[in-house]
């Protein structure tokens, strides 16, 4: 069946069966799923980091306790509490909309269908031609690259100032952005409703190029070494989609909607973490949900899949490779199984598994970008992630393979993150209790023990020594509110212009809510996101000090340095 077909159906039953158990809420659920509870649960409700939300699983649990934990969450969980935007016939009428769900319909990726989707927005050449260095900035190495979740929005940042060079519509909770490093004035962004998109990030404005819709959602994305390709990984319909890197045109679609899971069943599957490696023309693709990891050699023609390593662990998510020195960088894709509690290394030289690194009963390991560096005390090259369930960085190294150190933080986290010019590796705490999400953890990558905590309340921020309890440096965090502004049409593109002036303090703040550090202007800064209030702060790489704000943002999250990118193999 043609996917924009099986779209379409999709939709209208997912109408039909919210408006028949709607009761007394007015919420669409479907809708509300889709939007908020499908990155954890899955798409056809089948669980992920979140738990099997299908009606078989469900109706073995108590109603009322179902409702309880959507309003107040689950804590030691990625399962936040949801009662500041459900009521309790909310919650009541969502338990009853997934009791009475059934998934009519089975996505399957239709290389036709995608490729009718292929849109060019610019002239590459053209604008190649006329701009041949980086127009609003010295080099395209000083740019970061930031997604405004709720907002839809990809940000591109002048890292050198902090100035917001221009924002770009990209899709539905845009997810992931990527870099050529072979040509690095070509970025590109994947979001949730499975939009892909190219900008050229010399040219003035950042103009978008090319755009492609991959599915429905996705999340994956890794261009390769060469320049040539770039892998889109679907989480529905499973599967993944390679194009040319230089016009988004797709070459070929992986469709996974029937592969065999840990348990020897057969049934689809999503693709969670993509990656590209300098150790081999290889991409690598992780099956969520069948436990396995493909190995493409896109230097063959036809790209083949040429290796098949199954029984990494249940629950496939993100991933990192090592940096090992000498001709082992970049040799082991590790992969976190959330399922299973352990970081899967899959060896591209072999195409084998070459161990499980188990984190932890429940930890459920999110690397994010993960952290790999060289241990001068150890003599060691140590890797790190950290855990969503409660607050731990579980390091281990390589290619021994053995766990060296957990390290207690405030709380669950989702990034860990380090760069050559910081001491530290850099830990949220964004799964944490609101007392304690609003934690950046420094752990000193010599001594292996957290030197220093990065703290921001409702008003002040504060730069804390963790052994003493000292505050270092304490610095004006007063949020303010977010001033509007129209969107504009910028060639064949939607875009959104920072304000030009600063809104008015916010007279009942919220907690802000920290996460994904990320090194920037060629490692003199780390630019952590703020969730709830809207803002990326910026500070000082080697101490840790607080700098400024970038402010008006909707939910920033993900930021990608392209200068610190370029230096991690498979990022």
């Amino acid at each position: 069946m043609k996917l924009n077909r099986i779209l379409g159906l999709a939709a209208a039953t997912s109408l039909v069966a919210t408006l028949a158990i709607a009761g007394t809420s007015k919420m669409d659920f479907a809708q509300k799923y889709e939007k908020e509870c499908q990155g954890c649960h899955g798409p056809i409700h089948q669980g992920g980091v979140g738990s099997d939300l299908r009606p078989k699983a469900l109706k073995k649990k108590n109603r009322e306790m179902l409702a309880e934990t959507i309003l107040n969450g689950r804590e030691n969980t990625a399962m936040p509490a949801w009662n500041s935007t459900f009521s309790k016939d909310d919650a009541s009428g969502m338990i009853d909309w997934l009791m009475d769900w059934k998934n009519t319909v089975e996505l399957t990726l239709d290389f036709d269908e995608v490729h009718k989707s292929w849109t060019k927005l610019a002239d590459r050449d053209t604008l190649a031609k006329k701009y041949p260095k980086a127009a609003d900035v010295k080099d395209v190495r000083d740019i970061t690259f930031a997604t405004e979740r709720d907002a839809s929005l990809v940000d591109f940042i002048d890292s050198t100032t902090g100035k917001v060079l221009s924002r770009h519509k990209a899709g539905f909770a845009v997810h992931v952005t990527v870099t050529n490093k072979k040509d690095p004035r070509y970025a590109y962004s994947i979001s949730r409703s499975g939009k892909l998109t190219m900008f050229d990030i010399a040219a003035p404005g950042q103009p978008a190029l090319a755009s492609v819709q991959v599915g429905q959602e996705s999340r994956g994305l890794a261009v390769s070494p060469d320049g040539k390709y770039i892998l889109a990984g679907n989480y529905n319909p499973g599967g993944a989609v390679l194009c040319d890197a230089h016009t988004l045109e797709p070459l070929k679609v992986y469709d996974t909607s029937r592969v065999i899971d840990p348990d020897g069943q057969i049934g689809p599957s999503r693709v969670a973490g993509i990656a590209d490696t300098p150790y081999g023309p290889y991409f690598a693709m992780a099956l969520k949900d069948a436990g396995h990891t493909y190995i493409i050699d896109y230097s063959k023609p036809d790209f083949p899949i040429v290796g098949d390593i199954p029984n990494i662990g249940k629950i496939l998510h993100d991933c990192f490779l090592n940096e090992n020195e000498g001709e082992d960088f970049g040799r082991y894709f590790q992969i976190a199984s959330q399922g299973s509690d352990l970081m899967g290394i899959v060896d591209f030289k072999t195409k084998t598994l070459a161990a499980k690194v188990h984190t932890g009963k429940k930890s459920k390991p999110h690397p994010g970008q993960g952290s790999s560096w060289f241990n001068k005390k150890l003599g060691k090259q140590l890797n790190a992630t950290n855990s969503m369930n409660f607050g731990s960085v579980v390091i281990w190294d390589s290619p021994g393979w053995n766990i060296v150190k957990k390290i207690p933080t405030a709380g669950g986290g989702l990034f860990v993150g380090t760069g050559e010019h910081t001491p530290w590796i850099w830990s949220d705490c964004v799964l944490g209790k609101p007392d304690k999400y609003n934690e950046v953890h420094l752990i000193n990558k010599e001594t292996l023990e957290t030197d220093r905590i990065i703290k921001v309340g409702k008003t002040k921020g504060q730069l804390i020594d963790a052994k003493t309890g000292k505050v270092l440096q304490e610095w004006d965090a007063t949020q303010h509110e977010k001033v509007p502004v129209n969107e504009k049409t910028f060639g064949k593109e939607k875009v959104l212009p920072m304000p030009t002036k600063l809104g008015a303090a916010v007279k009942e703040p919220v907690q802000p809510r920290l996460l994904h550090a990320e090194p920037a202007n060629h490692g003199k800064w780390t630019m952590i996101s703020e969730w709830t209030t809207g803002r990326i702060g910026i500070y000082e790489s080697e101490t840790g000090k607080f700098v400024k704000y970038i402010e008006n943002l909707t939910t920033p999250t993900f930021t990608y340095s392209v200068e610190h990118r370029q230096h991690v193999p498979g990022a």
